[in-house]
């Protein structure tokens, strides 16, 4: 028997009050948290419940009563629909001071530490078209828009090439336009969308399998140079080769060009074999007159030029002399390490990714940097004392942990190393501030610096510095 629809709610004139965890605004109707996407605080909005549990509601926007005089003008036509930037509507300056409120209140409410007074958001110079890598889906059939569906009429079901729909692996909203990397991501995409359409190659169905166009990764590094890779359903060498070509001749700025086939139920391809087509294997990033080479694999901060920014700041908080031993931890590709190797006498690096490992070497190697080592391997099982007394007690240790952060015998090992400083940088501030507690008893936080790596989201970094006490 068929469920019946849930009977909710209408709610008219909620006032929104304020931003809330993961880019969600909220507001209370009788006591209960009603939390309502793409609005700012001040909107006074009639909402349609969609979702109901004992403690609050979700819901959407059906008629704005009062725009709040906080909102800005969305620039994206995608906004509202496409999963991504979803503060657009909101100043840059509001979005600077909730991340900075954001960093507080989970190292105030879950830390349970003394802080010091924490640093303003430190912003993007760089808020459209910062990103130096995306990657795009190819479908059948495009995502229909709630305005669309409501209009009704014949409403051509064309094939898409975008972002997915969010919590729908399989619906994907068509991109005319992306502010978030510049060019020439927009025009490869678009030309491969109108290639593709002209010479009948089909789009991927999720739910089938079916379809040879699965996904396209585009890489912009700030030197210009261009990497592209192109992911197939189906090992097609003739549509395959004569698409590539096609590319390689309209777009003679792609510096490296790859493609892979992908027959797996996933989209995942970190598995999978990239083939060069044209053009050389890597591409090349720079800061600070270092070179670092990008791979299709390589791990590399996704905003470059603020990247540098957050760089600074973590080096700034360890504080390097020349004697001291520098460990590295959750290193990825020896990004930091290499940035760091100049101010002291060595950098131990641990990363869990061998392929990563690898190319931290390739860095050292790339700017004549003789004073790093690395490691692969699990950071529970490669970190331990003897780990220590072979490589030497660490001066200082820099952590970047996924954003899980850092497991508890981690931090064990750490308290027993005793390193003068700790320089903590993280993704998510709730799972830092649960691992400063941990080091509490034996460090005090000197200084805490969030900032701000994706512009209109409510993702914010946060570096620690952590003085012995």
């Amino acid at each position: 028997m068929a469920r019946k629809k849930a009977n909710y709610p209408l709610i008219e004139g909620l006032e929104i009050t304020t931003l809330a965890a993961e880019g969600k605004a909220m507001g209370r109707w009788q006591d209960v948290v009603v939390f309502v996407p793409m609005t700012v605080p001040g909107d006074v909005v009639n909402v349609q419940i969609r979702s109901k549990r004992r403690r609050y509601m979700e819901g959407y926007v059906v008629e704005y009563v009062k725009r709040s005089p906080l909102r800005a003008e969305p620039f994206c036509e995608h906004f509202g629909v496409c999963g991504g930037c979803k503060w657009q509507n909101l100043p840059y300056t509001e979005q600077l001071a909730f991340k900075t409120a954001q960093v507080r209140d989970q190292l105030t409410r879950i830390g349970k530490i003394e802080l010091p007074e924490i640093a303003p958001c430190l912003g993007s110079a760089r808020t459209q078209f910062y990103r130096n890598k995306l990657e795009f889906t190819f479908a059948d059939r495009r995502w229909l828009t709630r305005e669309e569906v409501a209009a009704g009429g014949d409403i051509e079901a064309t094939p898409a090439v975008g972002f997915h729909i969010p919590n729908m692996f399989d619906k994907v909203l068509d991109i005319r336009k992306c502010w978030l990397q510049p060019e020439p991501s927009n025009a490869i995409r678009t030309e491969v969308r109108r290639y593709c359409l002209e010479h009948g190659y089909t789009f991927h169905n999720a739910r089938e399998h079916t379809g040879l166009m699965r996904n396209m990764i585009v890489r912009t590094a700030s030197t210009g140079e261009v990497m592209v890779i192109v992911v197939f359903g189906a090992d097609d060498r003739e549509r395959i080769g004569a698409l590539l070509d096609h590319l390689a001749e309209h777009f003679p700025g792609i510096t490296s060009l790859f493609y892979v086939v992908n027959t797996k139920l996933n989209d995942s391809v970190g598995d999978l074999d990239p083939v060069c087509w044209r053009g050389k294997d890597h591409i090349i990033e720079q800061m600070e007159g270092l070179r670092f080479k990008v791979g299709p694999k390589s791990f590399y901060q996704t905003n470059s030029e603020q990247a540098y920014e957050l760089y600074k700041v973590a080096r700034d908080f360890a504080d390097l002399q020349p004697g001291d031993i520098l460990y590295d931890l959750y290193t990825g590709t020896g990004t930091i390490a290499n940035f760091c190797a100049s101010r002291c006498r060595k950098v131990v690096g641990v990363e869990y990714v061998p392929e990563a490992i690898a190319d931290a070497k390739i860095n050292s190697d790339l700017n004549g940097i003789a004073n790093t080592v690395f490691y692969a391997g699990d950071m529970k099982e490669v970190l331990d004392d003897r780990f220590v007394e072979a490589n030497g007690r660490p001066d200082v240790i820099i952590l970047d942990p996924p954003r899980a952060g850092v497991d508890e015998p981690v931090i064990e090992v750490i308290l027993r190393a005793a390193p003068r400083r700790i320089v903590y940088v993280s993704c998510n501030p709730a799972t830092q501030a649960r691992d400063l507690a941990l080091l509490d008893g034996a460090y005090r936080v000197e200084a805490v610096q969030p900032v701000d790596m994706f512009p209109h989201t409510h993702h914010v970094e946060n570096v620690v510095k952590l003085v012995r006490r």
